[in-house]
């Protein structure tokens, strides 16, 4: 998670909303990673989570990432969710839960969908307090700006 936070920092000092994502191999190795660019690239699809999830696959030449992990430091919203499921991402482990906009835990609770056709496993709250506190000073300061 280390790593998804450096990412969620370097997304931050962009100008880009504080996330970061990590996918990690079947053995533990870092194969992708990103923080938000939705700004940058003019895309709202440039999540932290699907930027890495393309990383990973042209790595691994698949469209799948079975076995993968995925580290983000924010709970995916339903797009980022649907992609997760899409890429048979094994598991998945977020740190702050995002009661506006996330679809895992919160709204439409994607992996729970009678159609999802993969559910990864989910580890929730993985160094929570840090993600939390680098989304709370970034919007800080936008108000104060």
């Amino acid at each position: 998670m280390e790593i998804a936070l450096e990412e969620a920092r370097a997304a931050a000092a962009r100008g880009e909303v504080p996330v970061g994502a990590v996918v990690a191999d079947p053995a533990g190795k870092v194969i992708a990673r990103a923080g938000n660019r939705t700004r940058e690239r003019d895309d709202p699809t440039a999540h932290a989570e699907i930027l890495a999830i393309r990383e990973a696959c042209a790595h691994l030449g698949s469209e799948r990432l079975t076995g993968c992990a995925l580290w983000v430091t924010l709970e995916p919203c339903p797009m980022c969710a649907a992609a997760i499921s899409f890429a048979r991402i094994a598991r998945l482990h977020y740190g702050a839960a995002d009661p506006k906009s996330g679809g895992v835990a919160q709204g439409p609770r994607v992996f729970s969908h009678p159609q999802c056709h993969h559910r990864p496993e989910v580890f929730d709250g993985v160094a929570a307090g840090e993600a939390e506190a680098l989304l709370t000073a970034f919007f800080a300061g936008l108000r104060r700006g």
